[in-house]
């Protein structure tokens, strides 16, 4: 399982402005920090990126939704540039899954 921790601290959105390119409009992307536990002894700061600024994600742990792997051209694995869903690890109840 590849988990993805957001801490109380890194609860909120920062915006970061995109210029645009050939004749298309500029956009803003929306990010907040978190921290991927990749096995080793620390878990790595990352950015997640946010659809919707007013819902952030909340504290907590996450794992990376299977729909969000892709085997490529030379048969690898590898994550989906796009479209990546991380789902809520939770004790009781149902995962919550949001797409960003």
């Amino acid at each position: 399982m590849f988990k993805i921790e957001v801490f109380q601290e890194d609860v909120t959105v920062n915006g970061r402005n995109m210029p645009g390119k050939d004749g298309k409009p500029g956009r803003t992307i929306y990010e907040q920090v978190a921290y991927a536990h990749l096995g080793g002894k620390f878990p790595v700061q990352m950015k997640l990126q946010v659809s919707d600024p007013s819902q952030p994600y909340t504290a907590g742990e996450y794992e990376v939704d299977s729909s969000s792997y892709v085997v490529n051209n030379f048969g690898g694995l590898e994550l989906k540039r796009f479209g990546l869903k991380i789902k809520r690890i939770t004790a009781v109840g149902k995962p919550n899954t949001q797409v960003i």
